[in-house]
């Protein structure tokens, strides 16, 4: 093959998203909705930059296992109402969850600090 490349690549953060999957060791966070405890499996951390501002977690869905074994998805969205930052009322969990994603995304270039430490 004769091939010539030229140039270094850029990445463009037009409106760039990156989700994060991670497994989470059963029986460490659990999620109670109307009294029925669900045991938590998987999350998956969305990030998001719009015109190369600086990446924000978005949202986190998260997988679980009820007491009767069914598996259900429970979305956590991480803006708040204006969208102009985080929701003050997510669990102090989550945003746990969110920086052990941001740390497994480091390699992309995502770099994150939880609210309220700058």
């Amino acid at each position: 093959m004769d091939l010539t490349i030229t140039g270094d690549p850029v990445l463009v953060h037009k409106d760039t998203q990156v989700q994060v999957g991670i497994h989470l060791k059963p029986g460490t966070l659990t999620v109670t909705r109307d009294g029925e405890d669900f045991a938590v499996y998987h999350a998956l951390v969305q990030f998001a930059s719009v015109d190369a501002a600086p990446w924000a977690a978005q949202e986190v869905k998260f997988s679980a296992a009820g007491a009767d074994g069914q598996d259900t998805g429970f979305t956590v969205e991480l803006f708040n109402d204006a969208f102009d930052g985080p929701r003050t009322d997510a669990p102090a969990a989550v945003w746990k969850i969110v920086a052990l994603a941001a740390t497994s995304a480091g390699d992309i270039g995502i770099t994150y600090a939880a609210p309220g430490r700058a």
